[in-house]
């Protein structure tokens, strides 16, 4: 057993947890945090993609004890004051879910890209940012409206090449 302390969306925490407890474990079974989900358990189609440290990780396969101390943030953390995070409204202005399980770790992906201003942005970008993130339903297409739109958002004069 591990005692364990972590930072989750603001809120200090402590748990007594078998040595080999998973931080989408953590969060799913023992914070009530749903919105990381579990879909492949090898780190493949980014669902359960979360914040330590200012880093996006894949929660899936990150044991808690590896991330002690740490500040976590997850999907339910980017909402500030009861406001959505501009990826949130984004995804939700733009219809960029069909099922809606790759989507907090596709907003988390994109939200940790675009928290450093990009210097350019066009869909060859894009599509590299999402690497790692999989969805099985939508085609990307509004994932990435999304994502130009959040960028938009976030900074208004940014240039995204459009594509020919």
């Amino acid at each position: 057993m591990i005692d364990t302390t972590l930072t989750i969306n603001g809120q200090v925490t402590s748990h007594n947890l078998p040595d080999e407890t998973l931080l989408v474990e953590l969060l799913r079974e023992h914070q009530n945090l749903t919105g990381t989900h579990v879909g492949c358990d090898t780190t493949q189609c980014g669902a359960c993609t979360v914040q330590v440290d200012g880093k996006i990780l894949k929660s899936c396969t990150l044991l808690v004890a590896q991330i002690d101390g740490s500040e976590v943030t997850t999907i339910e953390g980017l909402a500030m004051n009861g406001h959505l995070h501009p990826v949130q409204e984004a995804f939700k202005e733009c219809h960029a879910l069909q099922c809606g399980f790759c989507t907090p770790g596709m907003i988390m992906a994109i939200a940790h890209f675009l928290k450093d201003k990009p210097t350019q942005l066009n869909d060859e970008i894009i599509i590299k940012a999402l690497e790692g993130n999989i969805c099985r339903c939508t085609g990307y297409v509004n994932i990435i409206k999304a994502f130009k739109l959040a960028a938009l958002k976030m900074y208004p004069n940014l240039h995204i090449a459009e594509e020919a």
